[in-house]
């Protein structure tokens, strides 16, 4: 039988991963260029950045139904049919004392008898000195490799708004697991544009 602690910790691994996603909606990182770009050709206009995700077990996500079968529970992992509920800080940058631009809140099941992949809904609200508002994504997350996330709706400035987001983990070690969120954003010709002139 695994413990609480183990248990935690693998569901923190996959709550840190959603929420890497949604981080990357909320604030460019030092590293990567804010972009707003007008395709003329299809009428879109689109910005692309990157945010970093902070999830720590027990603080930020939990594990709230056991899994079943499968690796016990790490950094990592998590059981098969594992339930994990998140809502994690995403910063410009991957240390947790930079600028918090954004929340990513939602939740994980593991999906893989492996435990390294799960099933990700989450909602990331971004406050960043262009636009503020949600983003949705739902998707499968794979808890060591990159994982592309489509982006299902939005609120506030990113009504409309289409495109995926890249979670990409960055440090797993430790109760505290970072993600590095990128965001592709698009609006539709039909999409209000006054946020973005």
């Amino acid at each position: 039988m695994l413990t609480n602690t183990a248990m935690a910790l693998s569901l923190l691994n996959k709550v840190l991963a959603t929420l890497l996603f949604a981080l990357l909606l909320l604030k460019p990182t030092s590293s990567s260029h804010h972009h707003h770009h007008h395709h003329p050709h299809h009428g879109l206009k689109s910005t692309h950045f990157a945010l970093f995700q902070h999830e720590t077990i027990n603080k930020t996500g939990y594990i709230i139904v056991n899994g079943v079968a499968g690796p016990g529970v790490s950094q990592t992992t998590t059981p098969f049919g594992t339930l994990f509920a998140f809502q994690d800080p995403m910063t410009v940058t991957p240390k947790r004392s930079s600028k918090l631009v954004g929340i990513a809140e939602g939740t994980t099941i593991t999906s893989s008898l492996d435990g390294l992949q799960s099933i990700s809904i989450a909602k990331i609200t971004l406050s960043l000195k262009h636009h503020k508002g949600s983003v949705s994504i739902v998707g499968g997350t794979h808890n060591i490799k990159p994982s592309d996330h489509p982006v299902v709706g939005g609120t506030g400035d990113f009504l409309f708004v289409q495109g995926y987001v890249t979670s990409s983990p960055v440090s797993l070690k430790g109760l505290t697991v970072v993600y590095k969120i990128e965001f592709h954003l698009y609006w539709p010709p039909y999409a209000s544009q006054t946020s973005l002139s």
